[in-house]
């Protein structure tokens, strides 16, 4: 669609709408389909804030579950598709608030610097090159921010639009000045040496382009195709720029003599098994040796090594190892974090510090031809022999982002979702299992646990068998239990981590009003205590039991605000901290037969006034195919019960909305004057006098309502039917319509109201819950062999074996459709002695005592948060705290932080009499 340029120019700057708001919103809608129809590399998208696209948003009528920006704003109010307050049209585009020092005219494009830390969704939104001309041509405004799409990952490839692109400081030798380039960290190093040449007006054959990371010169960048990624080029760091012509040539990066210093190689290795050799180390570990393998040579043999760690300089004194830092490559905490609790487990540094040449699988489809492996390989073995100087994983940074596009970039991560992909991925690499067999899997029925357990692993271990499995690998017993037929499936499955909710210790008081859908009651409020931590499934569990919800009844929340149904919390997994205590939440009660195709919304409006007020009222309509009588029909019945009721048939009228003896079942009018109206006017008392106008999503347009109209389920948006009742005097003297306009807030909190303190909760409580039945989400159903449909089963989880090391993963992180919140309760967890045998059922005869080793912490919020780590070195039993470069000594007792969020636990061994005959002991593992 072509929208031709008026011309016109608006008071705010803005040209002239040609177009209305729906009709900006499919312009924008079919660009945005068209461009993901579409996706290739270089594809240009635009950075937009998203202040103000969520004006524009609002404006439009788009809601949350059809936004453009993918995360909604927590405090965004939304009314089935459209705005709950008639939004205004924004002004100019402006996108001053994320990007550094304001609004520059001077400056476009790439040449802007983003703020550092911005968030999409949160901070700004990425729209296609069509949609920012369309939005740019409407609104004008900027500043004008492009970025391309680039194609990241080796396997698994995928799409992502580079939103910082690699920045670098270019130190010219001659005078030692600084300037800044940006490039995308997938352009060539030619692409770097013409812009290097042009900034400085230099022909290309007399400049030599230095890898100048942390000031020292690390390799000399030569002109080709490889990539600035490929190079190991880091955000912000430093590359040098030389002339070769005369004498020209930099005296930066010589010794006291003039000579140059010893260089380390950048490029990878040639050969795949080549695994870097170095110094013994002090710690008693053995098979580190400073020979190299077989095929390797010198430069291949030093490969990969990073910054920090000077292989030549092999006469200098071994410092005691496991007390280097990791330099952050730029927001690289959160791997930091999670690799200094790695090379900190007993059983992988004796691993890695072996040969494992052997076991490296090059061939796995599901591994990354042990190249993984051979980083991770590589960097634990520098951090473990060079003492206490900080090492920049640049290396391993580069195979992360190749292997797993999803933490390249300079974005924060999930340290627990790097953990997941490390674990599984040196697994791969490291499968001794070169050819997996088939294995058919077979059903428990009724078999004893101990035979189906054993099954279940020697067909884990026939296609998955490293070290990993060895250690990390333990196995959890699932049962399923059908809620119509009783078939019970169990299930024994491996894990390497588990994942613990957090039980909150502090509840809430709701309030929320019920409506009768079918109106048979007049609406009566409740107030239940949840946890204030708690989802929706639990509001609604708490207010069923409060109103008595039959079997076969069903509640549906929704928030109102602005007398307008912003939102339905239909989703059982919404955090209740989305909901704030000064709104409203009411509830509507249907029979489950009677939740039909299309929901019917009710509307109220003051004639008068022409304004909206009072609560809206929701009903089903089940036929497939309804007419204008039949709306009618059905707003007459859920009004029925807001009738007044006279003071001579007060004795025969309705108690708490239910209608008792004296009444006709069939008519609601116990208001003998009301029933007398009717018969004047010609009118049954079932017959709707409030006039009815149908609405849009926006309940802004009202049309003219007629009873032949047919209304056909398919063809409602979203099958949602909005109409507009037209309250006159003379109706609010038949209808007492108090109980539409006074609807009590969540919470009203008191004046003398304390804050309630978060009690400290345990480690075995958040195994409890983990452990606790409950029934599947309706997303998750399970298709029950026996009934031959799928079912909301009822889950129980068990654990049956539990591995050496085992980590567990305290979910401190909760996402919502409006709001992301982060738990910062403190979980007591012990240090020494964790007994977890009551919870394994197996009876093997192994120890299930364990003893905590190292920590992933996280501090501070969503977005701008920070990781770091503690490690204990068994050796000398002692703790350490690992804030990426700093390294230092820490008392065990201020280990334990609200910040802990991975937890990482040693089996202490002990010889059972079945393994050793003889009386068990315990010992920590070397």
């Amino acid at each position: 669609m072509t929208i031709p340029d008026s011309g016109c120019v608006m008071e705010n700057g803005a040209s002239c709408l040609p177009c209305t708001p729906e009709e900006e919103k499919k312009i924008v809608t079919d660009l945005r389909n068209e461009s993901e129809r579409n996706l290739k590399e270089g594809n240009l998208y635009f950075v937009i804030s998203s202040s103000w696209f969520r004006k524009w948003e609002r404006y439009v009528g788009i809601d949350g579950d059809e936004n453009l920006i993918g995360n909604q704003s927590s405090d965004s109010r939304h009314i089935n598709g459209a705005s709950s307050v008639v939004a205004e049209r924004p002004g100019p585009m402006d996108n001053s608030d994320i990007v550094e020092n304001g609004s520059d005219s001077d400056i476009k494009g790439n040449d802007i610097q983003l703020r550092r830390m911005l968030m999409e969704g949160q901070d700004y939104v990425l729209v296609p090159q069509g949609v920012w001309e369309k939005l740019h041509g409407w609104y004008k405004g900027g500043p004008e921010l492009p970025r391309k799409m680039i194609l990241q990952g080796v396997y698994h490839k995928k799409f992502d639009v580079e939103v910082y692109p690699l920045c670098l400081k270019l130190i010219d030798s001659r005078d030692e000045s600084q300037s800044t380039i940006w490039l995308s960290r997938k352009a060539s190093l030619t692409e770097l040496f013409q812009k290097v040449c042009a900034l400085k007006g230099i022909e290309q054959d007399k400049v030599r382009i230095w890898d100048y990371f942390n000031k020292r010169k690390y390799a000399q960048l030569s002109v080709s195709n490889k990539t600035l990624e490929e190079s190991n080029l880091q955000m912000d760091q430093d590359i040098l720029l030389e002339l070769v012509d005369g004498h020209q040539s930099s005296k930066i990066g010589m010794d006291s003599t003039g000579n140059d210093l010893a260089l380390v190689s950048l490029e990878p290795s040639r050969s795949p098994l080549t695994i870097a050799g170095g110094p013994t180390l002090s710690n008693g570990h053995s098979g580190y040796r400073s020979n190299l393998y077989p095929g390797s040579s010198l430069g291949s043999g030093l490969a990969d090594m990073d910054d920090g760690f000077e292989a030549c300089n092999s006469a200098r004194k071994v410092e005691k190892g496991g007390l280097a830092g990791l330099q952050n490559l730029g927001n690289t905490c959160f791997m930091n974090s999670a690799l200094q609790c790695l090379v900190h487990t007993p059983p992988l540094v004796e691993y890695f510090l072996k040969d494992y040449r052997a076991e490296i699988n090059t061939d796995n489809p599901l591994g990354m031809h042990g190249e993984l492996a051979l980083a991770f390989g590589d960097l634990l073995r520098k951090l473990w022999s060079s003492g206490r100087t900080a090492i920049a994983p640049r290396v391993f940074k580069g195979k992360l982002a190749r292997f797993a596009p999803q933490f390249s970039g300079y974005n924060q991560h999930d340290s627990q979702e790097l953990l997941a992909f490390l674990l599984d991925g040196l697994h791969e690499d490291l499968n001794r299992v070169k050819q997996k067999p088939y294995i058919e899997m077979k059903d428990s029925d009724g078999r004893p646990d101990e035979e189906v357990a054993a099954e279940c692993w020697k067909n884990h271990k026939a296609r998955n068998d490293s070290v990993i499995v060895d250690v990390c690998q333990g196995q959890y017993k699932s049962t399923l239990v059908c809620p119509v037929c009783s078939k019970i499936s169990i299930t024994f499955d491996p894990f390497m981590y588990l994942s613990l909710p957090l039980p909150s210790t502090i509840t809430r008081t709701m309030t929320v009003t019920v409506f009768y859908g079918d109106g048979s009651r007049l609406p009566m409020s409740f107030t239940v205590s949840v946890l204030k931590n708690g989802f929706c499934k639990d509001l609604l569990l708490a207010l069923g039991t409060a109103c008595g919800l039959k079997s076969d009844e069903s509640l549906m929340l929704a928030e109102v605000y602005e007398n307008k149904i912003y939102r339905y919390l239909e989703m059982p997994l919404e955090p209740l901290a989305s909901i704030k205590d000064d709104e409203q939440i009411v509830a509507f009660r249907f029979q489950k037969k009677e939740r039909g195709k299309t929901r019917l919304v009710i509307f109220h409006r003051w004639q008068e006034k022409a304004e909206l007020f009072g609560t809206p009222l929701v009903t089903y309509l089940v036929a497939d195919q309804s007419s204008g009588a039949d709306i009618e029909a059905a707003v007459s019945k859920v009004l029925s019960p807001f009738k007044k009721i006279s003071s001579a048939k007060a004795h025969v009228g309705k108690e708490n909305g239910i209608l008792l003896d004296g009444l006709d079942e069939e008519c609601s009018c116990s208001d003998a004057q009301s029933v007398e109206n009717a018969e004047l006017e010609g009118t049954s008392c079932r017959d709707l006098s409030i006039p009815l106008r149908l609405t849009d999503d926006r309940v802004m347009n009202f049309n003219a309502f007629k009873k032949d109209t047919l209304f056909e389920s398919g063809k409602i948006i979203g099958k949602l039917l909005r109409v507009v009742l037209d309250w006159t005097d003379k109706e609010q003297e038949l209808y007492d319509s108090s109980y539409l306009k006074d609807i009590p807030e969540v919470y009203k909190a008191g004046l003398a109201a304390k804050k309630t303190r978060q009690e400290a909760i345990s480690l075995s409580s958040c195994l409890d819950a983990f452990l606790i039945e409950e029934p599947l989400g309706p997303d998750d159903m399970w298709y029950c062999p026996r009934c031959k449909e799928h079912r909301q089963a009822i889950k129980k989880l068990d654990l049956w074996m539990l591995p050496e090391i085992i980590v567990f993963h305290l979910k401190r992180f909760t996402y919502g459709r409006y709001l992301k919140n982060k738990i910062d309760t403190f979980v007591n967890f012990p240090i020494h002695d964790l007994d977890l045998s009551k919870y394994v059922m197996s009876k093997d005869g192994r120890s299930y005592l364990y003893e905590l080793y190292a920590i992933s912490n996280h501090y501070g919020g969503l977005g701008g948060g920070h990781y770091t780590a503690y490690a204990k070195l068994t050796d000398e039993n002692r703790w350490y705290h690992f804030d990426d470069s700093h390294v230092s000594a820490v008392d065990e007792s201020d280990i334990k932080t609200s910040a802990a969020y991975l937890l990482f636990y040693k089996r202490v061994r002990s010889e059972s009499k079945v393994e050793a005959g003889e009386a068990s002991h315990s010992h920590s593992i070397s």
